[in-house]
């Protein structure tokens, strides 16, 4: 989900991007290159993404039913502060580690440029993945203490029917097609607004609120509040995650087909 490549400044002169640029492969991690940030500094970055980002979903939910009774603006509170924060997040950490906050999109990248290069590497995937649920359960845990909720304290949210596992998937899928649609159509630069913005529709349009998150799905289940999910339905919610991935990636191949030209190379 990166929004721009990196800029390092070289020891006599800044070197800039030029406009024309090749834009990051499908996925978006910024590449692989001397300019490119440590993989220390990424992880860093994904960790800390994450973080936020679960402390902004369940803090805002813990926030929304302190407020009100009413179940529809406790969404639309959770939702609405959940746009704003996933953007932010976004346009913050994108240059950086590409900003997935999400072990589906990091894996979907893998995937994608494992032949091609350009994404991130299975030793990075081993690193960003670990990092990201970590991330979110201290993003639990945190907006848990800020609130005065216990730290740790399993969810009794029960999410397993079929009809929440079915949105799941197709929030996933969703995710996904955004995310690499805009990669392979050179829009990345609009991720903050497309992506925060898919994400709160989600919120009402699926059926289970649009998790589309394995690592955030782990990190809510640390959590007894409103945003919580009881720990008996996170493996089924990250296995229907995985779903979606395969079938976002299969929609990204169908609706994004790059034809070829009368000599047989793929066309520009």
């Amino acid at each position: 989900m990166s929004v721009t490549e990196p800029v390092a400044a070289a020891p006599a002169a800044v070197t800039a991007i030029p406009a024309d640029a090749p834009q990051p492969a499908p996925g978006a991690s910024p590449p692989t290159s001397p300019h490119a940030s440590p993989l220390v500094a990424r992880a860093a970055a994904e960790l800390v993404g994450t973080a936020a980002l679960v402390a902004v979903v369940v803090g805002s939910g813990i926030q929304a039913t302190k407020l009100t009774q009413d179940v529809a603006l406790q969404l639309l509170a959770n939702s609405t502060a959940t746009v704003f924060g996933l953007g932010v997040l976004i346009a913050l950490l994108g240059p950086v580690s590409g900003a997935h906050f999400n072990p589906v999109v990091s894996l979907a990248e893998w995937w994608a440029t494992r032949r091609t290069g350009g994404g991130v590497t299975a030793r990075e995937l081993a690193v960003y993945v670990p990092a990201q649920i970590v991330g979110a359960i201290a993003g639990a845990i945190l907006a848990d203490a800020m609130f005065g909720e216990p730290l740790v304290k399993w969810s009794t949210h029960d999410r397993s029917a079929g009809n929440l596992l079915l949105g799941e998937v197709v929030a996933t899928a969703g995710l996904i097609l955004l995310i690499f649609g805009l990669a392979r159509t050179d829009r990345l630069r609009f991720a903050p607004v497309a992506v925060a913005s898919y994400i709160g529709a989600a919120y009402w349009f699926t059926s289970s609120t649009s998790f589309a998150n394995p690592a955030v799905t782990v990190g809510r289940a640390f959590t007894d509040t409103f945003a919580g999910i009881a720990p008996a339905s996170v493996p089924a919610f990250v296995g229907v995650q995985l779903v979606g991935a395969v079938v976002g990636l299969a929609l990204v191949a169908v609706i994004f087909m790059r034809g070829k030209t009368d000599t047989g190379a793929p066309a520009a």
